[in-house]
């Protein structure tokens, strides 16, 4: 199913002036050492396996003896402009351990492994090609979500901090099995949830490896939340499934799990929770949130069929004629923000009149 309702390749987009001065203003670029393609000199790699001797579809790379000095230095320069303020005086406690490749996707990333030679903890960071959509899909999910995203943008580089959690696939496969039935019954709740909040921002490709469960303890109990870790899908593809997780097949045991659990009711009323709480954030995000639609309503991030297949998907979804209207992308994202946050604030004033 999932191989029907994606295209097969998505195309990098540029990152604009207008853009860049709105990244600029919220603080996401700083000037890095190091740039994608510096890192695409590699000499040579090997295969990285998993525990279980699958492949990972990564490749550890290897730089000749006269680059990897001055990578490793800029690498761990990243690392401090990301994490702290700069300062060169953590250098000595810091151990660039591997730098893999990933040949699979769209954006084939770097993936950086760094140690603290002190305690051995290690932080990845992620070094990819600046794509506007994907920077789009990363503001929209720190000011959206309940989750905080920490990235970096400079010229044509994106460096994004690594998000922790089990892999939902993995999760899926070896984890789920094994959960109770009150933990099932949380995890559909969960999944449920996020299906609505991937939908409302128009977030596609939610596949399970492209989200992570993250386990929280909580009393005498462990609940999950779902969060996404891919963000190349934002706003691109036409077909209005695609920003639903439950149409793909990677993720059956999930929809299923909400058919067994959950009873229709129930699965409205989380639907609505979810709406209710993304139409908050929109209301008291309202500045920034504002700006970066004016950014995004004038940019080009998906051909003009893309856009009129979702135009008309969305307009028999809600009978909104605004779809109709939209000439791009982002006056897309903006109304169906504007759709959310409009329904949430009839529906308060119908209460706070007695309806």
């Amino acid at each position: 199913m999932s191989q029907k309702l994606m295209s097969k390749k998505k195309p990098t987009y540029p990152i604009n002036e207008m853009l860049l001065g709105y990244l600029e203003r919220y603080n996401r670029t700083t000037k890095i050492p190091i740039f994608y393609d510096d890192l695409l000199r590699f000499s040579g790699s090997i295969v990285v396996y998993d525990e279980d001797d699958n492949d990972t579809m990564w490749i550890r790379v290897f730089y000749s003896e006269f680059e990897r000095p001055e990578i490793d230095y800029n690498l761990k320069k990243v690392y401090t402009l990301i994490f702290s303020d700069g300062n060169e005086e953590v250098f000595q406690y810091l151990n660039v351990d591997a730098i893999d490749f990933c040949t699979f996707g769209n954006s084939k990333p770097f993936r950086i492994k760094i140690r603290n030679i002190l305690n051995d903890n290690y932080t990845y960071l992620y070094v990819k090609k600046a794509d506007a959509s994907r920077v789009y899909g990363l503001e929209l999910e720190h000011i959206l979500s309940p989750n905080r995203i920490n990235f970096a943008v400079y010229k044509d580089t994106l460096i994004e901090e690594h998000i922790s959690g089990i892999p939902g696939d993995e999760f899926i496969k070896n984890s789920l099995p094994g959960c109770t039935e009150i933990q099932k019954s949380q995890i559909a709740k969960e999944f449920v949830k996020f299906n609505e909040r991937c939908m409302i921002r128009l977030l596609g490709d939610m596949r399970s490896y492209n989200y992570v469960i993250l386990p929280m303890h909580d009393f005498d109990n462990v609940i999950f939340r779902i969060r996404a870790i891919d963000f190349d899908q934002q706003s691109y593809e036409g077909n209005f499934k695609v920003y639903k997780p439950q149409f793909f097949k990677e993720n059956y045991q999930m929809v299923k799990m909400v058919e067994e659990k959950l009873k229709p009711a129930s699965i409205e009323q989380y639907r609505k929770e979810e709406r209710s709480v993304i139409a908050k954030r929109i209301i008291t995000s309202k500045k920034r949130l504002r700006a970066l639609m004016r950014c995004m309503t004038k940019d080009r991030i998906s051909p003009p069929e893309n856009l009129h297949e979702l135009q008309m998907e969305l307009y028999q979804y809600t009978l909104d004629m605004k779809f109709k209207r939209c000439k791009s992308m982002g006056q897309v994202v903006r109304t169906a923000l504007d759709f959310v946050k409009r329904n949430y604030e009839d529906v308060s004033m119908q209460r706070l009149l007695g309806g």
